[in-house]
């Protein structure tokens, strides 16, 4: 039997229809790879200026207050009413300035009984020298005289300095700072008529660390600045030795010459004292940045052109920047684009060519 074409035909695209959904329904074994194009990685540009450690003048700042040289309660050495206070509180006073005065009372009349107690001695002891250089009388009669007139001496010496303890009077000069005894009290020993104050010297004091103490000596100068304004010159006339036991501090203090008085007690003070030179670089205060920790520093590059961080220490501010120590000798600074970039971050550098490094 002879096949019509028309079959043929339709049987040949039926089989090629189920061979190619056969051949497409499988997955192929491995996946078709695609090219990869490798574009160029754009690397953060930064600034940087290269910097070389300088001998730099390192200061001690320190805060402290202003102290008089000393102060005196002048009390008391006998008991009795005060009759006199002739100063005014405020105003300067000699050394040896009556202060306060108490009531004589008794005292004149003992010292005239003693005065007279004496006189008596005196004539026994003539008395008995003469009879003993006639042969009346033995030498040790004269000596008990001589014995009776130094004891009336010294009842004349107690007497005196007895009268004169009722004068209070100001051991050294300075200010009469404030009047303690008023007229009509009555005083025992040891109770005050007054407060003398001196301030000449002016005393600054501060506390230095166990790290400080070995930069400084006794007679080294220091510069004061004072709280109301005034910028003094002194020099440091004492340096504890034993540091206190709660703070590990050492306390200091500084003299400052106040011949006339105007300078004051009690006020905030500013010591700034040299200790020596150290390596330090001068930058520019805008590139002080800080790190997850929150310390200062700044970032600068290593050779291979990474950011690093470094603490850094200040040590003196100026006009032109500020002092820094903390850094290598020679550092790559950056100085723009600091805050942009992170610790080991690779980075391309422009220079900076600004010769004033404190221009932002």
């Amino acid at each position: 039997m002879k096949i019509k074409t028309s079959y043929l035909v339709a049987a040949l695209l039926m089989s090629l229809i189920v061979l190619w959904f056969v051949i497409g329904s499988k997955k192929p074994d491995k996946p078709i790879s695609t090219p990869i194009v490798d574009n160029e990685t754009v690397l953060p540009s930064v600034v940087i200026k290269k910097l070389k450690a300088e001998l730099h003048e390192n200061y001690l700042e320190l805060y402290g207050r202003t102290e008089s040289n000393r102060e005196v309660s002048v009390k008391a050495e006998t008991a009795g009413l005060v009759v006199k206070t002739p100063l005014q509180e405020g105003n300067y006073v000699k050394r040896g300035t009556l202060m306060c005065a108490q009531d004589v009372d008794a005292r004149q009349a003992v010292l005239d009984q003693a005065k007279a107690a004496l006189r008596s001695r005196e004539l026994e002891y003539e008395a008995a020298k003469q009879l003993v250089e006639k042969g009346f009388r033995s030498s040790t009669q004269a000596a008990g005289a001589l014995a009776a007139l130094d004891g009336a001496k010294a009842q004349v010496k107690q007497a005196q300095i007895e009268l004169g303890n009722v004068n209070m009077r100001a051991p050294f000069g300075g200010i009469f700072e404030k009047q303690i005894a008023e007229i009509g009290d009555y005083l025992a020993p040891g109770q005050a008529c007054g407060l003398l104050v001196d301030l000449d010297p002016l005393v600054v004091t501060g506390e230095v660390t166990e790290k400080q103490i070995g930069k400084l000596d006794v007679g080294k100068p220091a510069t004061i600045k004072l709280a109301t304004g005034e910028n003094l010159s002194g020099e440091i006339r004492f340096i504890e030795t034993r540091a206190n036991p709660s703070t590990r501090t050492f306390r200091i203090e500084v003299a400052v010459p106040n011949k006339e008085g105007n300078l004051r007690s009690g006020v905030s003070a500013t010591i700034i004292i040299s200790a020596g030179q150290t390596e330090a670089h001068l930058i520019p205060a805008s590139v002080l940045t800080l790190d997850e920790q929150g310390s200062v520093g700044v970032r600068y590059l290593d050779f291979e052109n990474k950011v690093r961080f470094s603490r850094v220490t200040t040590i003196d501010e100026t006009s032109a920047g500020i002092w820094v120590s903390g850094l290598a000798k020679n550092t790559n600074l950056i100085v723009q684009g600091q805050d942009y970039v992170t610790e080991g971050v690779k980075v391309t550098t422009q220079f900076d060519n600004i010769s004033n490094i404190g221009t932002d």
